[in-house]
């Protein structure tokens, strides 16, 4: 004799609940970018059949979820999460997305192998006609642009970037895992969007921009100088440190 036993299932999510997960849902899937506007509260009462109260419920957590925003007599929006950086660490820009919640995804605008210019040699102190490798991705989270990056990689330090053309790693981590460095410089000003950046970046030309450039090295030779450059409402940086012992 063979017995089935079937387990019990489980109870159906709340209105509340449900309301909460589709409206976040479409917001980390990219469905709904930063900037758009969702139903209103009467709006979604009656797709969903419940009270306003439940609706607001779920509104409210949302936007303590950092997700919306509620704009009195406007609506509730969408809002362009804040990511954040540690100015003391080196952090991928995949990681800086995967921690908003949101899908990743790169793009190789430009990726050019020449004799190290005069502004080359300003960016990574190399010799005069030194072998370098330019680069330029354009980093989106949930399919709209999140930052720039423009890199210089000394060839001399790391040969194999000449023939990579990071298609599965960006640069940035793709580095990480093939050469070490032992020192780093961070540089952090503010900028206006060019016309190229503002194409790359979808701003308004002028658009207000966070600029983060970096340089590393291997004992002393040059490795990389890398340019980040962010949209300046949607990123900050951040500096953990101890008082001076002196």
């Amino acid at each position: 004799m063979t017995s089935v036993y079937h387990k019990p299932s489980a109870a159906p999510p709340s209105l509340h609940a449900q309301i909460l997960a589709d409206i976040e849902g479409r917001i980390l899937s990219g469905e709904w970018p930063p900037g758009h506007r969702i139903p209103y509260e009467h709006e979604l009462t009656a797709q969903y059949d419940c009270s306003r109260m439940t609706v607001s419920k779920a509104l409210t957590q949302l936007v303590r979820a950092g997700l919306i925003e509620r704009r009195r007599k406007a609506g509730s929006f969408v809002i362009q999460p804040l990511s954040h950086s540690a100015v003391l660490e080196i952090r991928d820009v995949a990681a800086e997305v995967a921690s908003l919640g949101l899908p990743y995804t790169f793009t190789v605008l430009a990726r050019t192998k020449r004799r190290a210019t005069p502004a080359d040699r300003n960016r990574l102190n190399v010799a005069a006609g030194a072998p370098v490798l330019s680069v330029v991705c354009r980093h989106d989270a949930a399919g709209r642009p999140f930052c720039r990056e423009d890199r210089l990689i000394s060839l001399a330090a790391v040969p194999e970037a000449a023939k990579e053309p990071f298609e599965v790693l960006s640069p940035g981590p793709w580095l990480l895992a093939k050469s070490p460095w032992s020192s780093a410089e961070h540089r952090i000003r503010a900028a206006a969007a060019d016309p190229a950046m503002a194409e790359t970046l979808r701003l308004a030309e002028g658009a207000p921009c966070l600029v983060v450039e970096r340089r590393t090295w291997l004992t002393e030779q040059p490795v990389t100088h890398v340019t980040l450059t962010y949209p300046a409402g949607a990123h900050e940086l951040i500096a953990n440190f101890t008082p001076s012992q002196s």
